[in-house]
């Protein structure tokens, strides 16, 4: 792959770019677009978004991050990451971690602490890209967080049903921590505990979702009940075995953490 700029967009052209990544990357309708203006607008209101930009064309946009501000407890001000997406072309190359590091050590130079997002629970490599690889810890877990789900893969359009509550899991990703400092420097010196609990999620969501609806709903209602019981016995989420034939997450004890 070639050389990647990471920088953030500021023109009019690379914020229009972002709006057709999402359309390609996504496959959403255009209501569902955060648009150009969303964009201006947050960048206005201390929010950002980076940008991924190929060597030799440097107008050339394969992935952004994008970044609002937000506030929790005590009016602390702190990261919200609303959306990231990669071009196709770039996928399972490392450009989604570089933006991820990237927004961190931009969210760090303004005084931020703290940033939180939200991912499709039944999705293994998102919960291995975040659990594992970035650090972030699960408390929360969102039934039905945007009202009725789009498809979010454009070759899934003609086979796979609508319709799923868009249920996620909140990322809480505590930028300082050590577990985190450590994994930005590629170690991995936290040993975490025995878990308490696992959840078990589909091996092949996307296959379940074209052969059989309504299979898939029941799991994610069995996920959701899951989740539930264990954030409500005060378990938490801090990391995901990627089994091919049973992927699973794994809590544990808030104390023993």
């Amino acid at each position: 792959m070639e050389e990647i700029e990471i920088r953030e967009c500021a023109t009019i052209e690379e914020l229009d770019q972002c709006v057709s990544l999402q359309r390609d990357v996504f496959g959403l309708p255009d209501i569902e677009i955060s648009p150009r203006r969303h964009l201006i607008v947050s960048r206005h209101a201390g929010g950002w978004t980076l940008g991924g930009f190929a060597e030799g064309d440097k107008a050339r946009l394969v992935g952004f991050v994008h970044h609002l501000a937000a506030v929790r407890g005590n009016d602390e001000v702190i990261g919200y990451s609303h959306m990231m997406a990669v071009h196709r072309d770039y996928q399972n190359q490392g450009l989604g971690a570089r933006l991820k590091w990237a927004q961190r050590s931009k969210a760090l130079a303004e005084g931020r602490r703290f940033i939180r997002w939200t991912w499709e629970p039944m999705r293994a490599r998102n919960a291995h890209f975040n659990l594992n690889r970035l650090g972030v810890v699960v408390r929360e877990y969102a039934d039905n967080f945007y009202g009725t789900d789009y498809l979010t893969d454009p070759e899934e359009q003609s086979t796979a049903p609508r319709g799923l509550p868009s249920d996620r899991l909140i990322a809480n990703w505590e930028l300082s921590s050590p577990h985190v400092v450590d994994l930005s420097h590629g170690t991995r010196s936290t040993v975490l505990p025995q878990p308490a609990a696992t959840i078990a999620i589909p091996a092949d969501w996307n296959g379940l979702l074209s052969r059989d609806a309504d299979a898939a709903k029941e799991e994610l209602r069995r996920v959701r009940s899951e989740f539930m019981e264990a954030f409500a016995s005060g378990l938490v989420c801090a990391s995901f075995d990627r089994t091919q034939t049973q992927p699973r997450y794994l809590l544990y004890n808030a104390s023993e953490l």
